[in-house]
């Protein structure tokens, strides 16, 4: 290590030969600035499917948000259906993410896809999968801590409605859910204990179900999720037992001749990701493979969507502005 004179003989020299550069009119080199790092998301603009339910547009416009603070991303939120983005998708690589892909109502397009490795699934898009079941009023669950899944249903029934049938609000005649229900009251032995009522449409659906709310009398009915009845209305979700694929084929059926009960099947619902996302964009894969919310959370959303004056972006922004303790994980360590 060179110190004291020596290290004062190398200065001058320098400062010299920086002079001799400059009189001879040679620039003298500038230190290098350090490379900037690449986008997380590119330089292009990424594409999100907006998909035509209330539930896929909350979504797409929560990530674009999110991506845009966050991640500093360009993003453009463009409009698709669910057949179309899954076509899209596996064919051109675009949309980049379709927040919430139904896989099993586009299955053929969906596995051609994932073969020719065009796109693959992220996170589930929302926490739990059983998106369909029974409910009761939240009241009629803290009066009955016992009730809990359809199991109770025949000791806690006779006592709610004073001996008399209670009202089971079902789905309409036409809906498969329908013969579904009529087949489980069968398996579970609740034949005399409820009335099945079967609306006309979902509209009348959701008047009875209000109807029945407002009243405050015990029923039962059969919902399923995300939807923002179940927020804007307190409702108790019943444990339905394990799903048993061989006992539902025969639920489905209009002669079940020995039906026997089951949970409802569950949903494949997930977050879309083209292929290239992956290899191009681990950042925002590793994003999209934490970016599931709790059905409950989107009820909620979806409740507040149906708020006079509500739009699909002010609830987004709401969401980003105010829950930061649910979507804080998604972003992990983002830069």
């Amino acid at each position: 290590m060179l110190a004291g004179p020596a290290w004062a003989q190398i200065t001058v020299l320098d400062q010299a030969q920086d002079q001799m550069q400059q009189e001879a009119g040679t620039p003298v080199a500038e230190p290098a600035e350090a490379e900037t790092p690449p986008p997380p998301c590119g330089t292009q603009p990424l594409t999100i499917a907006r998909m035509g339910w209330p539930s896929a547009e909350v979504l797409a416009e929560i990530h674009a948000w999110l991506l845009a603070r966050e991640y500093g991303c360009q993003t453009r939120v463009m409009p698709g259906d669910l057949a179309a983005t899954a076509s899209a998708m596996g064919s051109t690589g675009q949309p980049a993410v379709a927040p919430e892909m139904w896989v099993t109502r586009v299955a053929e397009v969906w596995n051609a896809a994932i073969a020719a490795q065009m796109l693959r699934p992220a996170a589930n898009s929302f926490a739990q999968t059983q998106l369909e079941g029974w409910f009761v009023p939240g009241f009629v669950a803290a009066a009955h801590p016992e009730l809990k899944g359809t199991a109770q249903l025949r000791q806690v029934l006779p006592t709610l409605n004073g001996g008399k049938p209670v009202p089971f609000i079902s789905c309409p005649l036409d809906w498969a859910c329908s013969l579904i229900n009529r087949n489980l009251v069968a398996a579970l032995g609740l034949k005399g204990l409820v009335e099945v009522i079967e609306p006309e449409n979902r509209f009348a659906m959701d008047r009875l179900i209000a109807e029945a709310v407002s009243r405050k009398e015990p029923f039962l009915l059969y919902y399923w999720q995300p939807n923002a009845v179940l927020a804007q209305f307190d409702f108790a979700a019943l444990d339905m037992g394990a799903y048993d694929a061989e006992a539902m084929a025969c639920l489905a059926q209009q002669g079940c001749a020995a039906p026997r009960p089951s949970a409802f099947p569950g949903e494949t619902v997930v977050v879309a990701l083209a292929e290239w996302v992956f290899t191009d964009l681990p950042a925002i894969a590793g994003y999209f493979q934490r970016a599931s919310l709790p059905l409950a959370e989107m009820n909620l959303l979806l409740a507040q969507l149906n708020e006079s004056g509500a739009t699909v972006e002010g609830v987004a922004e709401r969401f980003v502005t105010e829950r930061q303790d649910l979507w804080k994980s998604w972003v992990g360590s983002a830069p």
